[in-house]
């Protein structure tokens, strides 16, 4: 199988390491500047503990250098993506398969959901350039459960976890996931075949929707977000928000704000990767992991005081700060 990475930073070099090592796949990355550079001279690096495992790498600035590939792995920031889809139109063949390893809102994600309507959703495709490029028939919808991070061009650091959840974006199970799930586990990972992709990408925004932008707002450690009374209920009623629109487009979430909390607090003093984009000072992405929320619940009318004001805070912060556009 033909595996391009598109994005080799930290969760696109894990994935991408994992394939080269597991030598099931025959693996290329498209990457730019520092990172092409590293990549050509170093290959793959992946930093476990005391170990640093390597591994050869093909490594390429445009996608008219690769060709059709069978899976294209797409791990960039969201705010890149637009330009990102634009550019990989030479990896894609009639059957080729699109793995968004990304975090928030995919711009995939309203497709086939009637009270959502037609329109694409403005906080992740403003124009739909993403679904013209990338159509829908290309995706299956993934969420990545690991902890990794890209202390320089080219070196992945893993720190925890190797979860990866892929499904159909239209719910179900089928044949061609199978085989992207099987080529995963054979690479070393934790891999869940889901029927409730939509769902499985929407629980796991319910906690950064929150984490993320509070953290980047405060610098704060996830352990002292929850030691704190007072954010703690904030987050708590954004989130009960974010489980009333969730409810109605097929993601009820069974648990309580509290349950996930609980769950959150057993990772410890970690730092949201939010909050590690503000400190690069990297653009934050702010508009899939909470904008996209705010603009679902505008679609149902449902009210969200709590994540307006979040989206209103941080994105202030990000403009001071120069990590998110001025508005036009």
């Amino acid at each position: 199988m033909k595996v391009c990475i598109v994005g080799a930073g930290a969760i696109g070099g894990f994935i991408g390491i994992r394939l080269a090592l597991a030598g099931r796949a025959q693996v290329s990355a498209i990457a730019r500047g520092a990172t092409l550079a590293a990549l050509r001279e170093h290959g793959w690096r992946l930093q476990q503990g005391a170990e640093l495992v390597r591994s050869s790498a093909r490594a390429v600035e445009r996608a008219s250098e690769l060709g059709v590939q069978d899976l294209v792995v797409i791990a960039v920031k969201s705010p890149a993506l637009p330009a990102v889809a634009l550019a990989i139109g030479p990896l894609l063949g009639p059957d080729t398969i699109v793995l968004p390893a990304m975090n928030g809102v995919p711009w995939w994600f309203g497709d086939g959901v009637a009270a959502l309507g037609s329109e694409p959703l403005r906080s992740v495709d403003a124009l739909g350039t993403i679904a013209a490029a990338i159509p829908i028939h290309h995706v299956v919808g993934c969420v990545v459960h690991a902890g990794c991070a890209s202390p320089e061009p080219g070196l992945v650091l893993h720190k925890m976890g190797q979860g990866l959840i892929v499904g159909e974006p239209a719910g179900g199970q089928s044949d061609r996931v199978q085989r992207v799930a099987d080529l995963l586990a054979h690479a070393g990972f934790d891999v869940t075949h889901s029927s409730r992709v939509r769902y499985d990408i929407w629980y796991k925004l319910w906690g950064n929707l929150t984490m993320n932008p509070v953290s980047a707002i405060t610098g704060a450690t996830m352990d002292r977000m929850l030691g704190d009374p007072l954010v703690r209920a904030f987050c708590s009623a954004a989130m009960r928000e974010a489980a009333a629109i969730g409810a109605l487009i097929g993601c009820a979430i069974e648990q309580g704000p509290e349950d996930r909390h609980a769950i959150t607090a057993k990772l410890g003093a970690i730092k949201t990767s939010m909050l590690q984009d503000v400190e690069a000072g990297r653009a934050i992405e702010l508009d899939a992991i909470v904008a996209a929320v705010q603009e679902i619940g505008q679609r149902l009318r449902i009210a969200t005081p709590n994540i307006d004001a979040l989206l209103g805070l941080t994105r202030l912060f990000a403009r001071v700060h120069g990590l998110y556009p001025d508005a036009p």
